[in-house]
């Protein structure tokens, strides 16, 4: 049986499991929600760089990505700092939609897996 390994287990939720050599990680939203939505972009990648690394993996290998935004009209400037993070040669599949979100002043979260290095 192949081994399942989760990070930051809570009682509602694990950050990211690790299954068969993929990265599975939990939506990320920021925490400082007092930002735009470019600063709350640039948090949530920052997260998932952060957990990229705990696996020992990076943006590189990144399989999907779901993004999930409060408002559409924030794409553009969503775009503008995803644009300068992902990786160039590396772009994985993306979906971005809007939501509704669990707390009203959280503008963005994104899910992604991502193979192991």
């Amino acid at each position: 049986m192949a081994q399942l390994t989760r990070f930051h287990v809570g009682p509602r939720l694990s950050e990211m499991a690790i299954h068969q050599q993929v990265a599975y990680l939990a939506g990320q939203v920021p925490e400082n929600l007092n930002g735009d939505i470019m600063s709350q972009t640039r948090e949530v990648l920052a997260c998932i760089d952060r957990l990229l690394a705990e696996a020992g993996t990076d943006k590189t290998r990144l399989l999907q990505v779901q993004i999930f935004l409060r408002d559409m009209a924030d794409f553009q400037a969503m775009n503008e700092v995803w644009d300068a993070w992902v990786a160039t040669g590396h772009t994985p599949p993306r979906a971005t939609v809007e939501a509704r979100m669990a707390n009203p002043d959280c503008l963005i979260e994104i899910v992604c897996t991502a193979a192991l290095a």
